[in-house]
């Protein structure tokens, strides 16, 4: 791995020691496959109207042109042009649109994964409906396979493709688990040959955060739930939809669906982590070319389904909250009304955000940017959103619903010596059941 800097002073990694010819060819090759009827159409429909760049946290916060959501697709949308859209042979004819080189695809390496979150409020602002987010996503495939991502993200494939989850060896999470249940007196259950419920997890809850472990068992053990942990399927963060690593992305999705059918359980739920929902809830159709026999809901759906039945009675808190909303979770996922009556439920007055919802600002972290150390810079300049929200706002406590966003949220606080707690709605549920 060889970190670089472009010509214009943009940073970026490249892995292994292909000639550049050959990076350049591996990315087209993976950009035409990409361009089905829908990128397509997509490709075709931009009027260049800008309504996306004040929609996106870092155009806004940096006021710098090159972070224009649609800018970011320049060399995807060049390839289309130049390749497989319907005047492609004119293009090429007449030299209208060049090549893509490999210098340009080192310029956007940046851009697409320094630079983007994936949490597409630039695809809800677009008057002409291109989803900008999923284009993007697209071309992080090309990337990948080019060898031009993070060194971060990389090793954090790497580090799936051998232990199963980027947090830890497969073979230590049954101790995690146990430890968990140890630590916090709550009985875990794991690798029971059959159950109802399956609960994955999320790197950070494997570190930081196994609070959130037993937290989830504290809940199904009150409600009487055939439930379990299992050691063959448990990561669901899915590094390869991140970074583009198809292959990873379809092997990690398998594995906690199909483990989850084999122990016969008819709820698979998916821990506190937005990219989990859009990996596993809506991309699973991509792997499996029928209904697959179970339920895949985030944690904040089950949580609202036991709040809201009454299958757990939780003690008022009386307080005032605001609430953050994670963007794959309420923008790409419509999960909005979910984590508002958990808070009803926990007696918690709710102060919106003026954007919230599905028009919610992104905690500055998705798409892998939180674990992009280089990108910690852009980062921070884009937390200045969320701070100011929190500040306006003026509650007593800022909750939310994906781990990595509560990463994210924290690092800003910290970075700005800013003394304000985020919270997991998981971990207030679990904090306030009542006996």
């Amino acid at each position: 791995m060889t970190a670089k800097t472009t010509a214009s002073g943009a940073a970026y990694d490249a892995q292994g020691d292909r000639a550049d010819s050959e990076r350049r060819d591996a990315a087209m090759q993976a950009f035409e496959r990409d361009f089905a009827r829908t990128a397509a159409i997509h490709m075709e429909s931009c009027v260049r109207c800008g309504m996306c760049a004040t929609a996106c946290q870092f155009y806004v916060t940096t006021g710098d042109p090159k972070y224009t959501p649609i800018n970011k697709l320049k060399p995807f949308e060049q390839a289309y042009h130049r390749h497989v859209g319907p005047f492609a042979p004119i293009y090429r004819l007449l030299g209208l649109k060049s090549n893509v080189s490999v210098e340009m695809l080192e310029e956007w390496e940046s851009l697409i994964y320094d630079g983007c979150t994936l949490c597409g409020r630039c695809t809800l602002a677009c008057p002409m409906g291109i989803d900008i987010s999923e284009l993007i996503k697209e071309a992080r495939h090309g990337m990948y396979k080019a060898g031009l991502v993070p060194d971060r993200l990389e090793l954090m494939d790497r580090t799936t493709k051998a232990w199963g989850s980027p947090a830890s060896p497969s073979e230590d999470f049954a101790d995690i688990i146990r430890d968990a249940g140890e630590e916090h007196g709550v009985p875990m259950n794991v690798d029971l040959p059959k159950a109802d419920y399956v609960v994955t997890v999320a790197p950070a809850e494997l570190t930081e955060h196994t609070k959130a472990l037993s937290d989830v068992a504290k809940i199904l053990n009150k409600i009487g739930a055939n439930w379990t942990y299992s050691t063959a399927g448990f990561e669901a963060s899915n590094i390869g939809y991140i970074n583009g690593d198809l292959p990873l992305q379809e092997k990690m999705t398998r594995k906690i669906i199909d483990n989850a059918i084999a122990i016969g359980a008819h709820t698979l739920i998916l821990p506190e982590c937005g990219h989990a929902y859009g990996a596993a809830r809506w991309e699973a159709a991509r792997w499996y070319g029928k209904k697959l026999p179970l339920r895949i809901i985030h944690m904040t759906e089950f949580l609202a389904e036991v709040v809201t039945s009454g299958r757990i009675k939780l003690k008022k808190m009386g307080e005032t909250t605001c609430f953050h909303d994670p963007c794959q979770l309420a923008r790409r996922g419509g999960v909005i009304e979910a984590p508002r009556a958990v808070l009803k439920g926990l007696g918690l007055d709710l102060t919106e955000f003026e954007d919230h919802g599905e028009l919610a600002w992104c905690c500055g972290g998705g798409g892998g940017v939180v674990s992009n150390v280089r990108a910690d810079p852009l980062r921070f300049k884009a937390f200045a959103i969320k701070r100011k929200q929190v500040e306006e706002a003026r509650t007593q406590h800022f909750v939310t619903a994906c781990g990595q966003c509560r990463i994210t949220l924290t690092l800003g606080a910290k970075h700005d010596k800013w003394d304000q707690k985020v919270e997991s709605l998981l971990e207030l549920v679990a904090d306030h059941l009542e006996d």
